[in-house]
């Protein structure tokens, strides 16, 4: 293994026996069964990934797709069923916050358990006790039995555990939002620490917004199978494709996507449309390489802001009005449409966004041929600086979530502003000072 790797995963496999009764599997282990008792589950298949050292990584992917499964693997929870792993440092792993402690034992007795589990001596963990009772904050209760803590002392004792080792390698399962918002808080602040420090960080999270501020690459999972790392946003992006089902997975049959002659013709439409923007798209912020999916069965034709005069524009002043369009047409029949906008900033975190049912401003079933022009208006107290806005139409049916059209990242748009306060709002605060 090279010296800059720190995690190095090699065609891991990992599969399960899955029966359906307890009969069926304690006949298989006696070896009385005259046939397969069982089907085999892939967990994950055929799965390489490399980790560098000082590298951010994300995973992330849909519930059963084998992140958990490959964070245990490389932490020695799991054994795998086939393919190699190699790790260059220690790891402290925040997987199943509290395994290993002992109900019965106080938290200080644990404080030693866990950590001598780990691989530190009695001597070390000492060093470091009064940073972990301190990160804890649970006061007096560390010296009580585990038993008798709320689950909110518990997550917060373990946590502290693990994040005070001090490890080269920092593997972290969705254990960021743990307590209560002021921990979170604290533990966040931890983990960009690790992070300033040069730590190698492996994580999953469902925080896409986590993913997209720490991580420097994100990998992709999907039903046991590595569709694709990148950065973030790519990432991201094609997830949310995932999701919605608009993404051609290896082992799905890609022609259902596209199944019936209108919503051929109209996706057929679209690609013409795209490739005659790619030769005009300055004057009003679009992006030439805006990521755009969908069934089909509505298209949106057009998209732009407006500022307070009702000039077409890509750049807002702060403080005024504006207006955020998009005309739609519908290629079929679409029993309750949504309309959606949101605003990210160049990191690729959604900063907010609305749509129709929300604003509960269209309810109503619409014709194929159809055009519906949609506008948004609100006033502008985002801080200085640069947007991207994403546009959607989607709807319900038969209760499921189904994406017609989705354009991410089309619209780029300027906030100009002379007064910036901190974070992403300005809440437009009055200050009044008096003796």
């Amino acid at each position: 293994m090279e010296k800059d790797i720190a995690i190095e995963v090699k065609n891991l496999t990992k599969s399960y026996k899955l029966y359906n009764k307890p009969m069926d599997r304690l006949k298989d282990s006696l070896g009385l069964a005259k046939k397969k008792q069982f089907r085999e589950h892939l967990a994950l298949n055929n799965v390489s990934l490399t980790v560098h050292k000082g590298e951010t990584v994300g995973i992330i992917g849909t519930n059963g797709s084998g992140k958990s499964t490959i964070l245990k693997i490389i932490t020695g929870v799991l054994s795998p069923t086939s393919g190699e792993v190699n790790v260059a440092g220690h790891i402290s792993a925040l997987l199943e916050l509290g395994a290993g402690f002992n109900m019965e034992y106080n938290g200080i007795d644990n404080i030693y358990l866990n950590g001598m589990m780990i691989g530190f001596s009695e001597e070390e963990i000492t060093k470091r006790l009064d940073s972990i009772l301190e990160f804890a904050d649970i006061g007096d209760y560390v010296y009580q039995p585990c038993k008798t803590y709320s689950s909110g002392m518990f997550v917060r004792l373990a946590f502290a555990v693990a994040i005070n080792i001090d490890p080269e390698i920092l593997i972290v399962d969705e254990a960021l939002s743990v307590g209560d918002v002021f921990f979170q808080a604290k533990c966040y602040h931890k983990f960009e620490e690790f992070k300033k420090q040069g730590k190698t960080i492996l994580f999953v999270s469902h925080d896409l917004s986590s993913i997209s501020k720490y991580c420097d690459r994100a990998v992709l999972l999907n039903q046991g199978v590595l569709l694709g790392e990148g950065t973030p946003k790519k990432m991201i992006d094609i997830y949310k494709q995932v999701l919605v089902g608009q993404y051609p997975l290896p082992s799905s049959d890609t022609e259902n996507l596209l199944d019936d002659d209108e919503i051929r013709a109209a996706a057929a439409e679209a690609d013409k449309r795209s490739d005659s923007k790619l030769k005009d798209k300055n004057t009003t912020g679009e992006n030439p390489d805006t990521l755009e999916y969908g069934n089909g069965a509505a298209t949106i034709e057009e998209f732009y802001a407006t500022d307070e005069k009702g000039l077409r524009v890509s750049s807002i002043v702060k403080g005024t009005d504006f207006s955020i369009h998009m005309k739609v047409r519908f290629n079929r029949d679409v029993a309750a449409p949504i309309f959606a906008f949101t605003f990210k900033n160049i990191m690729g975190i959604e900063i907010t966004g609305t749509n129709s049912m929300v604003e509960k401003a269209f309810l109503e079933p619409v014709k194929k041929g159809d055009v519906k022009n949609v506008t948004f208006t609100q006033n502008m107290s985002l801080q200085g600086g640069e947007y991207l806005i994403s546009f959607g139409v989607t709807g319900f049916e038969q209760n499921d979530f189904t994406v017609y059209h989705r354009l991410y990242d089309a619209l780029n748009i300027t906030v100009v502003s002379d007064k910036n306060t901190v974070g992403y709002y300005d809440m437009n605060s009055k200050c009044k000072v008096e003796d």
